[in-house]
């Protein structure tokens, strides 16, 4: 087949149409992962890294100035404690500022920040006309309203608040996924045009299951999903879901709540493989990730990075975006790990 150009092989992919070959996702890079990155593949940026492993996903950070974090995912600041407020070192299980608070007339209690303010509209186009029209662009939204919501209480207390008192519980998530609303049409507005697909999403799993009952999560966080895809969707765009773990009685929920794209496939988590995911859900919808980013890409040889790729390009030819088993590029993978990987993307 004729090499396909970025962006083709993205919508191809995702499809589940024919492609040259599966597209890939690199990730995002942690801070403390690049400069071994970089030296290794000898660049200067990650943009020039993207180039050299020909990468087919353009991430855009939405630019959000509220310090001390300037990061949308630490828009809100619920915790009674002080502790480190940034996106690679936040906490769900410190204090919340619900945790005292029963009514849900309370909700109105705490200064929720209006994104307006601090969502920066003019950046947000100059970062999205930057990019390469040939790439996926893709938008990090994030929009965590469920993990910000175990933030509101202190993850244990709003565990139980969901059971004890749902009313409360309801009335704090859903003010959270006001709030996404909002920044989120402010980006959507200002990006117009030039936007393809946006990130958004909640951990549900853990290693060997979900932290909750699916039914709880269909009743009481879904809605606000649906709300967040169907509003991306308004705009053209695909919607990439994010949950570390295993989610698997929960995908075709996703699926059906609007999702087009199940990321990152955490390998190892229980139900989890790519051969399972395959086996359950190839044609329904589309995945991402599937190369093991807790043993494989950390204490893998090269070889065997390679030769696993392969192994999934052959079950899944297309329909999944072949990238490491979590967003976040850590340090702990080493950058010839990195080129394994792409080299056998790439490969014919």
């Amino acid at each position: 087949m004729k090499t396909m150009k970025h962006k083709d092989r993205f919508f191809a992919t995702i499809e589940n149409a024919p492609v040259d070959r599966p597209a890939s996702w690199f990730g995002l890079p942690v801070p403390a992962a690049e400069p071994a990155l970089k030296k290794y593949f000898g660049v200067s940026s990650i943009d020039e890294l993207k180039k050299v492993i020909d990468d087919d996903i353009y991430p855009i950070e939405v630019p959000y100035n509220y310090a001390p974090s300037n990061h949308i995912a630490c828009a809100f600041d619920f915790a009674k404690v002080s502790h480190l407020d940034t996106p690679d070192e936040r906490t769900l299980t410190a204090p919340g500022f619900f945790e005292d608070y029963e009514n849900p007339a309370d909700v109105d209690k705490f200064n929720w920040p209006d994104p307006a303010k601090y969502l920066d509209r003019e950046e947000a186009k100059r970062r999205t006309k930057a990019v390469d029209e040939n790439y996926a662009r893709m938008g990090i939204m994030w929009s965590a309203h469920f993990q910000d919501a175990c933030s509101a209480f202190g993850m244990e207390h709003a565990l139980m608040t969901m059971l004890m008192n749902p009313d409360m519980f309801q009335a704090v998530i859903d003010r959270i996924t006001e709030f996404y609303l909002k920044a989120n049409e402010i980006f959507y507005e200002a990006t117009k045009g030039y936007l393809d697909v946006v990130l958004i999403g909640n951990d549900f799993g853990s290693q060997t299951g979900l932290m909750l009952d699916p039914d709880l999560i269909r009743q009481m966080v879904l809605p606000g999903t649906k709300q967040l895809i169907d509003q991306a969707k308004s705009y053209g765009l695909k919607v990439m879901h994010h949950s570390c773990g295993s989610i698997f009685p929960i995908v075709e929920d996703l699926v059906e709540t609007g999702a087009d794209i199940i990321h990152p496939i955490q390998a190892l988590a229980a139900e989890m493989s790519v051969e399972n995911v395959h086996k359950h859900f190839a044609g329904k919808t589309a995945f991402c990730g599937g190369i093991d980013a807790q043993y494989l890409l950390v204490k893998g040889t090269p070889a065997e990075i390679e030769k696993r790729v392969k192994e999934v390009k052959e079950i899944f030819p297309t329909g999944l975006i072949i990238s490491p088993s979590h967003e976040a590029v850590l340090p702990d993978i080493a950058p010839e790990n990195i080129e394994a990987l792409f080299n056998a993307v790439n490969s014919k």
